[in-house]
């Protein structure tokens, strides 16, 4: 081959040169802006990036900032309806929400202020209904028994008054037809009242008994009150005998002194006059029976007046074992054929008694027993004096004679009620008074294995110091002398 070798001129040479040049720098700068656009992107792919993370940031905070207030006031209502009235939200929101937090945290305080109240007014009734000595009892429209006070474990058993679910489980069957049939009036008219007698075991109850119908709206049962009258309706029984008593006294005396007056001067003009000896006889037993009965009329007239017109008691500072043994020594060597058992407490506290009239009704309830005993083939008389309470001493009087029918408890101490033939039945009538008289009580109950058994309890003087008398034991005698 041929090569053929010019130069070029210098201009030439220079132009490629710049146009050499030139071409290496079109493509610095085309490798320069790959690289500027790649940054732009990659900036404006970071700012994107931040811009959008700026604007989740805000949604989660504005969210949480709405979102927290609200599951806060979820968990208070439900710590509000489990009855926690004291849980507070301590979240703070924003604007409304803010509002909404501070309102339910108002509430919630006013809710418990009143709650606060109701529940101090709910004790403050529970609290009376408590205190009140008469039975208190709520119902339902269908006989179900839903609230009881204390003083109704005092009229009917405790057990049986705790457990009373219905109105059978503490009434008769014919009691709670009756108080069926009230709470049907007591509908009608908003209350229904009357006197019911109940028996529960050995004992007679007058109960007052008080239905009043609660409002329909507020709830559709009933309010009972039961009021144990037996001791009033005895004391009014009582108070009308005496009456009787006074009037009956005052109409049979006046005629009494004339009937015997005539009696005797029929006697002494019989002496005088000259009649046949049978005629004059006759006419002797005829006076004598007639003073006889005047004496025996009398003697109720007393009793009668003694009863209408008892004494009003004098009690003073005494001891009831010294006491009891003097009224026992009205009996020594009078008791034939009685074994007596006399079992006195040592250490026992003073009491506060009128000494003639205690001793008048330890011997009416001695007597008592000693009639009661007459057709027994073992008698046995037991006193003793014991205590009670930590507030009553009690004296006991028991026999072994046939005892007291349940019937005959309930009119016991009423006046002229008498068990034996004979009797006036003011005995225990003058008993039950002096003992009432007195803030005592007296019950009856049935001695074991037979006989009667008349325990009395009678209020202690607790706030002295106790009078430490020596036990006083009498041994059991067969001739019934006591020895004090």
């Amino acid at each position: 081959s041929v090569s053929v070798a010019s130069e070029l001129p210098i201009d030439i040479a220079r132009q490629i040169h710049a146009i050499e040049d030139l071409s290496r720098q079109s493509n610095q700068i085309r490798e320069n802006r790959k690289q500027v656009r790649t940054f732009y992107v990659m900036l404006m792919a970071l700012i994107t990036l931040f811009v959008l993370y700026i604007a989740v940031w805000l949604a989660l905070f504005l969210a949480k900032q709405i979102s927290v207030p609200i599951s806060a006031l979820l968990e208070a209502a439900g710590e509000i309806r489990g009855g926690n009235l004291r849980y507070r939200i301590s979240a703070r929101g924003i604007d409304e929400l803010g509002s909404l937090v501070r309102g339910f945290n108002q509430m919630t305080q006013e809710l418990e202020a009143k709650s606060a109240e109701l529940d101090r007014r709910r004790r403050f009734t529970e609290a009376i209904l408590e205190s009140i000595p008469t039975g208190v009892l709520s119902i339902g429209s269908d006989g179900s028994i839903q609230h009881t006070n204390q003083a109704l474990a005092k009229i009917f058993p405790p057990d049986q008054a705790a457990r009373a679910a219905r109105l059978e489980d503490l009434f008769s069957r014919e009691d709670t037809a009756e108080i069926k049939y009230m709470m049907k009036r007591a509908r009608r008219t908003g209350v229904a009242s009357r006197q019911l007698e109940l028996r529960l075991g050995n004992r007679n109850l007058q109960l007052a008994v008080t239905m009043s119908a609660l409002e329909e709206k507020l709830n559709s049962g009933f309010v009972v009150v039961l009021e144990d009258t037996t001791e009033l309706l005895r004391a009014q029984k009582a108070a009308a005998w005496r009456e009787v008593a006074r009037r009956v006294a005052h109409e049979i005396k006046n005629p009494l002194t004339p009937i015997a007056l005539s009696a005797e001067r029929i006697a002494r003009q019989i002496d005088r006059a000259s009649l046949a000896d049978g005629t004059s006889r006759i006419i002797h037993e005829c006076v004598a029976t007639i003073s006889k009965s005047v004496k025996s009329v009398q003697s109720l007239v007393d009793e009668f007046s003694v009863f209408a017109r008892f004494p009003t008691a004098q009690p003073v500072r005494c001891e009831l074992n010294r006491l009891v043994a003097g009224a026992l020594a009205v009996f020594e060597g009078r008791l034939t054929g009685i074994r007596i058992h006399t079992t006195f407490a040592s250490g026992l506290p003073p009491v506060n008694l009128d000494p003639d009239q205690f001793q008048r009704v330890v011997v009416n309830l001695v007597d008592n027993a000693a009639e009661a005993m007459q057709q027994s083939l073992v008698k046995e008389l037991f006193i003793a004096t014991q205590q009670g309470t930590a507030e009553t001493v009690e004296l006991v009087v028991a026999d072994s004679g046939p005892g007291v029918s349940p019937e005959d408890k309930e009119k016991l101490f009423l006046p002229y009620f008498s068990t034996k033939k004979r009797g006036t039945g003011l005995g225990l009538a003058i008993v039950s008074q002096i003992v009432a008289e007195h803030g005592a009580q007296i019950r009856v109950e049935d001695n074991v294995p037979s006989g009667a058994r008349f325990t009395i309890e009678i209020p202690a003087l607790v706030d002295s110091e106790p009078a430490a008398a020596p036990a006083i034991a009498g041994p059991a005698r067969a001739d019934g002398v006591l020895q004090a």
